[in-house]
């Protein structure tokens, strides 16, 4: 059995390295597994790129440029918003490769136009990495509901017409993927309960994989030697917070972060703790915590991000809404407990009180409340993290589950 995933990039992102996780999985399973990408950054042989490399960024800001084109009549909020509409020439490379089954991922950028799905005349799974596959453009839907029925009046776009962008995108994808053969997979508990109370997905099968992480890469390293290697202090329990634009991303919670942990400043922590930011470059002008602050920018390296976790006391991801987060799983994997609240995808792989704390829902008192009580009892949680990351997610774990489906879709 030929297996095909379609991802925007091989490692650019969350869902790209999920994605180049479980295809390297499938391959270690003897799997005949191969990745067709827009951008890609490995050196692996059985990812292929779409376009030639020397056309590839020319070729990417025009697609990219023209598929946000109907967004200049909104007022729209500056959140990710896909149309999806500019057509691709994806058929004839997938037709080169001849799978016997496609395993769809993050496809926007403008990478495959979604009346594409219908063409490929092959089973498909789906897998999920946010809300995009069933709503009408956005990927985080807040508080909105309207995907449960045709969208429209969308509040992303700042709409109050029924007939705007998010249903005429709706439409799209009601029309083009009626009687298609999809089955859709969602990594997190949540989403598959989004997925399923959706208009467009509520008759589908909807399976609930784990994204499964290399378990041997990324392991526990003493803390001593993690902190000499990135020259992060001995003497101080550290809070590390990150993801891809961590400051910056509105729904990664940084807004949460920064009183939590003024509260604990104030609380008597000061001259016990210093913070750990990865995934952004110190700004011009650094927002105060109440801590020293490092900024230690971008890593893209699975070994530079293991030191990282392996550096901290605790990982904090006050996240509004989420799947399942790779730095959540990325850190319990190395040992280190994790702080975030109690939402989406994050009961999957935190235990509260267990392999770190939840808190209520946007709550920084409770939030700072839970970042306290892991510092004060790291070596328990430490134990329990590992080995919450070796039972379930394991990449063997994950590759196995979707095999098994693969052959079941078949």
């Amino acid at each position: 059995m030929k297996t095909l995933l379609i991802n925007t990039s091989d490692t650019n992102g969350g869902a790209a390295r999920a994605c180049y996780r479980l295809h390297n999985g499938l391959q270690n399973i003897g799997a005949n597994s191969k990745m067709l990408v827009q951008e890609k950054l490995s050196h692996n042989q059985t990812v292929q790129q779409t376009e030639n490399i020397k056309l590839f960024q020319a070729i990417e800001i025009a697609k990219q440029t023209f598929d946000a084109l109907p967004l200049k009549y909104y007022q729209h909020q500056k959140k990710t918003f896909s149309i999806q509409w500019v057509p691709d020439r994806l058929i004839n490379k997938i037709n080169k490769i001849a799978p016997d089954i496609i395993n769809l991922h993050w496809i926007n950028s403008a990478f495959m136009q979604l009346e594409t799905i219908k063409k490929l005349k092959r089973p498909v799974v789906w897998t999920l990495h946010d809300m995009w596959a069933f709503t009408g453009g956005c990927h985080y839907s807040g508080e909105c509901t309207s995907y449960t029925k045709t969208c429209g009046s969308c509040p992303q776009l700042l709409s109050n017409k029924n007939s705007d962008l998010s249903h005429w995108v709706w439409q799209r994808k009601a029309s083009s993927w009626k009687d298609i053969n999809l089955t859709i997979v969602s990594p997190s508990s949540w989403l598959a309960k989004c997925a399923s109370s959706s208009s467009l997905f509520q008759k589908l099968r909807v399976e609930v994989i784990p994204n499964g992480i290399d378990t041997q890469i990324y392991k526990p390293i003493p803390r001593h030697t993690a902190r000499e290697l990135l020259k992060l202090p001995q003497d101080k329990q550290l809070i590390l917070f990150g993801s891809l634009y961590a400051t910056s991303d509105n729904r990664k919670g940084f807004h949460y972060l920064q009183p939590a942990l003024q509260e604990l400043s104030q609380a008597g922590w000061q001259d016990k703790l210093e913070v750990v930011v990865f995934g952004s470059s110190q700004p011009d002008n650094p927002p105060e915590f109440g801590f020293k602050s490092h900024y230690l920018g971008t890593f893209n390296d699975d070994l530079s991000l293991a030191l990282i976790y392996s550096a901290a006391d605790v990982f904090v991801l006050p996240s509004t809404q989420e799947n399942l987060a790779n730095t959540v799983m990325e850190a319990i994997s190395c040992g280190t407990p994790c702080v975030a609240f109690n939402i989406g995808g994050m009961p999957d792989m935190i235990e509260h009180q267990k392999n770190g704390y939840l808190a209520e829902a946007f709550q920084v008192e409770d939030l700072a409340r839970g970042i306290a009580w892991v510092l004060e009892r790291n070596d328990k949680l430490s134990f329990y993290a590992r080995q919450k990351a070796e039972q379930e997610f394991a990449l063997e774990v994950q590759a196995r589950r979707y095999f098994s489906l693969f052959k079941e879709v078949v």
